[in-house]
């Protein structure tokens, strides 16, 4: 059963009828899971209520002793004009409905109202002040360059630029109800995200993750919404949902980009109407987990194809965050290989390595398709085979030259997109040659030897090279 208030502020109902107010209460809270609902029943306690603070929505009766629905509003837009205002009057008149509208009403119902069309204008507004209140959360911490909670981040090892600028997006968004999603190629992080907008989201329930790549819409549906006893032929018992599981935390939906078509439909359904049916049920259940979501696919791509639907494409990219591939923040390379040092010593059960000089500049010569899970890899690796104090080179050479295409399988990318293609008046073959290798030396740290691997030749032939640039 789930114990956390929604949405986080409070709803005020207002209306001089008790009996009136008791059934909105119950219905609010039992067909849309509004549960943080506070209640008025005299007008004038109204203003002093807002005072107070925690209010985002005001349900407010037209009719009343003492103070007037109308005079309320007209109070309520020039106080707290940050206050979201429902009017639900027991009368049709379209010329009060208007003049309501022009006094900064978000909305007006008539009680006879279908109940439906009632509890959607709600939810409608509860989302709008929601977004107000993400929009400005981004916007203060966006103006900020510091994270005011890194105890958060600390999984991910980072000084760049762009990751940081990604954290700080998180503490923005980590309390808001809606969906959060993460792209970026395979190995950038994206779980380890999800993680750290789950200890921030204030969810008093746990993280739980589905990765749904080749799950069919059958085991889909299984696997998040659950089932009952007989639902299908070998359905003895029934089974929680991972929705349910996630209850009052976090659902993270991993490789989202996979889903079929039929899949993403009760996706979109389980995000806009915020309840679902469990196999074999005719009973809704509703949604009382946040929605995280990640894929390395581009669903934009995916969307203008046609196998990704759009409005589900539009749903989900509410919060949107992109992370770094690490070929972009290679100035992580030396806090990321201690990091895994320490790490693999400790897990193989090794003395710990130190780095050999070259490591780096080498690294930093590779474009790490898997990026920092492929790292941790290659550290892993390479500690395994470790015989003596210094860490080997052998296994991380192995993997950047095996990157390299063969000679004769077509000219690599760097050479395809001629550099000199643009000068007016060509180095010689001489300057060209000595410029290549002073490059190669900068990258590889003065290393001969890592110079010589960057540019595909023996360390004799270009220790001849530099004697013939210094000579």
């Amino acid at each position: 059963m789930s114990t956390t208030p929604y949405p986080a502020f409070s709803i005020l109902l207002v209306d001089d009828e008790p009996d009136w107010l008791g059934s909105l209460a119950l219905t609010l809270e039992s067909c849309a899971g509004l549960s943080n609902i506070r209640s008025c029943n005299d007008s004038r306690q109204v203003m002093g209520i807002l005072d107070q603070g925690g209010i985002g929505l005001v349900l407010l009766d037209l009719t009343m002793p003492h103070l007037s629905g109308e005079e309320l509003l007209e109070q309520i837009a020039e106080q707290h004009p940050e206050v979201c205002v429902i009017v639900v009057s027991g009368l049709n008149q379209l010329e009060t409905a208007v003049r309501c509208m022009r006094k900064g009403a978000f909305d007006y119902f008539v009680k006879t109202d279908d109940q439906d069309r009632m509890i959607g204008g709600v939810l409608r507004g509860v989302r709008l002040q929601e977004l107000q209140r993400d929009y400005r959360e981004l916007s203060s911490r966006l103006n900020s360059t510091e994270l005011r909670h890194p105890e958060a981040f600390t999984e991910i090892i980072t000084t760049d630029r762009g990751m940081r600028a990604a954290c700080a997006y998180v503490e923005a968004v980590a309390r808001s109800p809606q969906p959060l999603l993460i792209t970026g190629e395979s190995g950038v992080g994206k779980e380890l995200i999800a993680r750290a907008t789950h200890r921030l989201s204030g969810c008093r329930g746990k993280l739980v993750t589905v990765n749904v790549a080749g799950l069919d819409d059958t085991v889909f549906s299984d696997t998040l919404f659950g089932h009952l006893r007989g639902a299908y032929t070998g359905a003895d018992h029934p089974r929680r949902g991972m929705v349910e599981e996630a209850s009052d935390g976090t659902l993270f939906l991993d490789e989202i980009g996979d889903l079929s078509i039929p899949s993403q439909v009760k996706l979109l359904r389980l995000l806009q109407e915020g309840e679902y049916f469990p196999l074999g049920s005719d009973l809704p259940k509703r949604l009382k987990a946040r929605i995280i979501v990640a894929t390395h696919q581009d669903l934009s791509v995916r969307e203008a194809a046609g196998s990704f639907r759009r409005d589900l494409y539009f749903r989900l990219r509410t919060h949107q965050l992109l992370l770094p591939p690490l070929r972009e923040r290679r100035g992580d390379l030396p806090l990321l290989v201690e990091h895994f040092l320490d790490e693999a010593a400790t897990a193989l059960g090794k003395p710990r390595p130190t780095t050999p000089r070259g490591l780096i500049p080498l690294l930093n010569s590779y474009r790490f398709p898997g990026n920092v899970r492929e790292l941790k890899g290659m550290i892993y690796d390479a500690v395994s085979q470790q015989r003596e104090r210094t860490l080997p080179l052998a296994s991380f050479i192995r993997v950047v030259e095996g990157s390299r295409p063969e000679h004769g399988s077509g000219l690599p990318a760097a050479v395809q997109q001629n550099p000199f293609a643009g000068f007016e008046q060509l180095p010689t073959f001489s300057d060209a040659a000595a410029f290549l290798v002073l490059e190669a030396m900068e990258r590889g740290g003065g290393n001969q030897t890592t110079a010589a691997r960057l540019l595909g030749i023996s360390q004799p032939a270009l220790s001849k090279r530099l004697k013939m640039i210094k000579g």
